[in-house]
């Protein structure tokens, strides 16, 4: 059974990264990137344990200078808890620049995550 487990994650592992693969290279397609880039950015961040840096494509809603990314299958993944608590920073690419900003990660009581980013002046 131990062995199911692990090629199921592996599997996932594998999937995602396709996946997130596909996504990065849609946004900076001449012929599909305006599109995708309304609705995908890719954030950057330190992980808060590691101390590496890591980047990873996320779906985001944008008002002003605040971004909200809503979380999908959060205990699935890992790198929004780098943004519990008092947050921190983190990076994002958006109509074309690298934009700062300060994240923070909340979970609702129904366990929905939400990362909200204000971006830096």
């Amino acid at each position: 059974m131990e062995g199911v487990v692990r090629a199921r994650k592996w599997f996932q592992h594998r999937a995602v990264g396709r996946v997130n693969a596909c996504v990065v290279a849609l946004r900076s397609s001449p012929r599909w990137g305006g599109l995708v880039s309304r609705r995908f950015t890719v954030v950057t961040y330190t992980g808060r344990r590691s101390g590496r840096t890591f980047s990873t494509p996320v779906a985001y809603r944008r008002a002003a200078d605040v971004v909200t990314i809503g979380v999908q299958f959060p205990d699935s993944k890992t790198w929004w808890r780098n943004f519990l608590g008092e947050g921190g920073p983190i990076s994002l690419n958006l109509d074309g620049e690298d934009r700062a900003g300060h994240a923070v990660a909340r979970r609702d009581p129904r366990g929905r995550v939400t990362v909200t980013v204000r971006l830096d002046k």
